[in-house]
């Protein structure tokens, strides 16, 4: 999910929880929900740099606790700071480092919880292991979930200045049935994409394309309608890329697919793979697609993830590219953008 709907969704929690939470407690807990996404910074270092680093160092278990650990330590010194100012009556008691320390986690564990959700997935258990846990039943950004949100958010803010406006002075904790409510039915819409999803699945694997029978697939999902996904199954010799409509009525027709042959097995497809870089792209690719191409000096070879279409500019879209030369020699190989994909 991208930095808006995290915080929104740290908000929303703030607001549910809002009866619990210690003094800076809201502050805590959009801080801590937003502050994973600062490892997009290793977009910076080039594209193999962030597709080791974006979504896994803060985003991991060890980064999201040093995360929480580093947010409840920056409040707490706030706090100490200002403790010496008289205190307003009916301020809430200073800050501890428990209570802040779990406001803190609650909002790394809900962007976590999202990302896995969304996107490409997060590196759960960097540094020590390379693998993306996805489930990929939400775009990065979805209009309902968006919608539902700030619904969630705004509709007292909306309903107070009414109050106001006419006089009445309600002392109920503000928002709190409506942030609970917006959750309630992110949380039920998450769940119906996730069995939309399963279907998506079902529908691509149960399926045979131009005689070819599937080994695996994906389904994608749209950001515009969660009846839409886009599918890929892969077979012995080809990847299919195919959208799928779960509308009700829909016809699917397997013999639409857009069909991706795999590079026959050679020498220089062996060497392609083999090096360093490409082995480290295949620890990432969802469903990676080799290509060979023979040049005057020697041989091109690249690996795509097809979870990605190929319009797709987005700093995740990434790709690998191996130079060899006559003898099958690496000459050059790294990690490019598909918005930047070099010479």
């Amino acid at each position: 999910m991208g930095p808006v709907t995290n915080a929104l969704t740290s908000l929303a929690l703030a607001r549910a929880g809002q009866r619990r939470l210690p003094r800076y407690g809201m502050a805590i807990l959009v801080v801590a929900g937003v502050a994973p996404d600062l490892d997009f910074l290793s977009y910076f270092g080039g594209a193999s740099a962030f597709l080791r680093l974006h979504r896994a160092v803060l985003h991991s278990l060890v980064g999201g606790a040093v995360v929480a650990c580093a947010t409840a330590v920056i409040f707490l010194a706030i706090d100490r700071r200002r403790r010496a100012r008289p205190a307003k009556p009916g301020a809430k008691p200073p800050l501890r480092l428990v209570p802040a320390l779990a406001a803190a986690l609650v909002g790394v564990a809900a962007h976590i919880v999202l990302g896995i959700a969304s996107g490409v997935g997060v590196d759960l258990l960097w540094p020590f292991g390379a693998q993306r846990y996805a489930w990929h039943v939400l775009a990065n950004v979805d209009v309902f979930v968006l919608i539902v949100l700030l619904a969630g958010l705004l509709i007292p803010e909306l309903l107070r200045l009414v109050s106001e406006e006419i006089g009445e002075r309600k002392k109920n904790v503000r928002g709190r049935t409506a942030a609970i409510v917006a959750l309630a039915a992110f949380a039920a819409y998450t769940g119906a994409r996730a069995m939309l999803h399963s279907r998506a699945i079902n529908v691509l694997t149960s399926s045979v394309y131009q005689g070819r029978t599937p080994l695996s697939a994906g389904a994608f999902p749209s950001s515009s309608s969660p009846l839409e996904w886009r599918g890929v199954a892969v077979t012995d010799t080809t990847l299919e890329e195919i959208e799928v409509s779960l509308s009700p009525g829909a016809q699917f027709d397997p013999e639409r697919s857009l069909t991706q042959f795999k590079p026959q097995d050679s020498p220089a497809v062996e060497a392609g793979e083999a090096a360093a870089d490409t082995l480290l792209y295949l620890r990432y690719a969802r469903f990676p697609l080799a290509s060979l191409a023979q040049r005057e000096d020697g041989y091109r070879f690249e690996v795509h993830d097809l979870q990605f279409e190929p319009d797709d500019m987005g700093p995740e879209n990434t790709f690998v590219r191996v130079d060899l030369d006559s003898k099958l020699r690496v000459v050059r190989q790294d990690i490019f953008f598909a918005a930047n994909p070099g010479t």
